[in-house]
């Protein structure tokens, strides 16, 4: 199988270790914009927790009959530090072994991870959204509050936004790194090596 040249194993400790802000960052970002609060209200999720505007984001949903937004909500926060843990390991591995199927295998492995990660998200704004309380004050006849996935949505009054924030754009940019390294693998030519009888 072959052998990674020193750049692209450099590429791929560099995409293991830019995992490691994800700890310390918050990985995504959901915010809320309405005439009785142009100033926005915003929900950070990170590894293990949730930040921001959390308590006045229940209280605006209280009225509609959307659950309490709390950690309990999720228990991928019981895990996911040791799954972003395992990710790191595997980079490092990736690097220490220097060989193509370890790229591949990495790339493979985040790749799944970020697949796993919005689809989660996607199942979590769509319970979020459709399961509301029958005796909430305002009910609106065949109306869900489902959060956009990524990018902009408008809930009645609301304008919602749901998209990356810091940790998640940094773990992209090691992708790109990996896609940089593959591409440079593949492209690569293989060292000559002289035949030491016929060289002078």
């Amino acid at each position: 199988m072959k052998s990674l040249s020193f750049f692209n194993r450099i590429l791929v400790l560099l995409a293991a270790l830019l995992i490691i802000p994800s700890y310390f960052t918050p990985l995504w970002q959901i915010s809320l914009w309405a005439p009785q609060y142009p100033e926005g209200l915003n929900m950070k999720i990170w590894i293990d927790h949730l930040s921001g505007n959390v308590d006045q984001i229940n209280g605006v949903n209280h009225y509609i009959g959307m659950r309490h937004i709390g950690n309990e909500m999720f228990p991928e926060f019981s895990f996911l530090i040791y799954v972003i843990g395992a990710l790191v390991a595997v980079g490092v591995l990736a690097f220490l072994i220097g060989k193509r199927w370890s790229l591949y295998a990495f790339f493979g492995l985040i790749t799944l991870f970020g697949l796993a990660v919005l689809a989660d998200m996607y199942r979590w704004g769509y319970q979020y959204g459709h399961n509301l309380d029958p005796k909430a004050a305002i009910k609106v006849e065949g109306m869900s509050y489902q959060p956009p996935l990524i990018g902009y949505k408008e809930l009645l009054n609301f304008l919602a936004y749901s998209g990356p924030d810091t940790g998640s754009w940094i773990i992209m940019g090691g992708v790109g790194l990996l896609i940089l390294a593959i591409v440079r693998d593949r492209f690569e030519k293989p060292a000559l090596v002289k035949n030491p009888y016929t060289s002078k």
